[in-house]
């Protein structure tokens, strides 16, 4: 029996959407950096020294232990490899009945 997804995995274990958009992306942060990590052959050691940070938190981001990482920390260490971030935001379609209320006037 095939399973129909949102997309998000997050979502699908029953977090809220703007949760699940956090989470989702905060492991593709997390990911980016372990590739980063892999890709140079940096030891955990060498990988701390590198982005000046304590070496348990390279040993919790290579095992996916992500809790108390903000999204600010890890674009920080992102940035700080010299490596192009992409953004990308896909607009919702424009619905009949807007979630938005307009104040007459």
């Amino acid at each position: 029996m095939a399973h129909v997804t949102s997309g998000n995995v997050f979502e699908d274990l029953g977090f809220s959407r703007e949760e699940a958009a956090r989470l989702a992306l905060q492991v593709y942060l997390s990911e980016q950096i372990r590739t980063f990590i892999r890709r140079q052959g940096l030891t955990q050691a060498k990988a701390a020294e590198f982005f000046d940070v304590p070496q348990p938190k390279i040993s919790r981001i290579m095992n996916d232990k992500l809790q108390g990482f903000t999204i600010d920390y890890l674009v920080r260490m992102l940035a700080h490899t010299g490596g192009t971030l992409n953004y990308s935001f896909r607009q919702p379609a424009v619905r009949n009945s807007s979630p938005i209320r307009k104040e007459p006037g």
